[in-house]
């Protein structure tokens, strides 16, 4: 079980497809739709929705999923540029076609929140805890907005604001950081919970004084503990939060 102890932790900043929302699946389903129709005839195994998702693009820039995937495969591209036709053959092409199917699936079906995510959110706001949302994702406050979960978060550190601080990509700590930054608390007093290997790993090398890992399919548990997880739960129905008496309200 995962413990919140706000003696020594004073915010608690949550990944938002797959911790807040339940979107990771229909990034997968965008990410394998464009590169099998792009890998079709060219020799190279399929996207597998679970493994090559988890491994290669889940918590990482859409730009960096893209080589990093086709790495794997042994394909590179050229870069092209932000004005590319979505599925061109380069870098960019790839992503806008991904990205243009995910903001579709969300415009067609809206977007879920885990039941158990907003629960434990109440609850550390209810005790005086801070709390704040990051994605690399460009969509991360319209996702989030879409859900009724804005008012829950102290600070939002997305995408667009990643792109214009250019901060790096996960693995790297620079998004958490910066929410921590915002929040004005040094990292050893944040809390830190993610679903993808990238940002377990980022969270450790940024010295954050609690990464607890969600891994709901089962099967990184080890993995998430290799990188640095203190705590890896299934839901976060397995998270209580101690430490500090509710705030009373008028």
């Amino acid at each position: 079980m995962a413990t919140f102890d706000l003696t020594r932790i004073r915010a608690v900043v949550f990944d938002t497809d797959g911790v807040v929302t339940d979107t990771a699946r229909v990034h997968a389903a965008a990410w394998k739709h464009v590169f099998d129709g792009f890998l079709r005839g060219r020799g190279a195994a399929s996207f597998d929705i679970r493994a090559d998702y988890l491994t290669h693009v889940d918590g990482r820039p859409r730009l960096d999923g893209v080589r990093t995937f086709l790495a794997s495969r042994g394909i590179s591209l050229p870069e092209g540029g932000p004005d590319d036709e979505p599925g061109a053959a380069t870098v960019h092409g790839l992503g806008r076609a991904k990205d243009a199917l995910f903001v579709k699936a969300i415009e067609q079906h809206g977007v879920a929140a885990f039941p158990s995510t907003v629960t434990l959110l109440h609850e550390l706001r209810r005790r005086g805890c801070r709390t704040a949302a990051v994605s690399a994702s460009r969509h991360c406050r319209a996702i989030v907005s879409s859900a009724g979960l804005l008012h829950l978060f102290d600070v939002l550190v997305d995408g667009n604001e990643a792109a214009e601080l250019r901060l790096a990509g996960k693995p790297d700590p620079a998004l958490f950081l910066e929410a921590a930054r915002r929040l004005e608390l040094p990292a050893a007093e944040v809390a830190i919970v993610e679903d993808a290997l990238p940002g377990v790993t980022a969270a450790r090398r940024g010295g954050f004084g609690l990464v607890v890992a969600v891994d709901r399919g089962g099967a990184q548990a080890a993995a998430m503990r290799q990188a640095g997880a203190d705590v890896v739960v299934g839901d976060l129905a397995d998270a209580g939060v101690t430490g500090r008496v509710p705030v009373r309200r008028r």
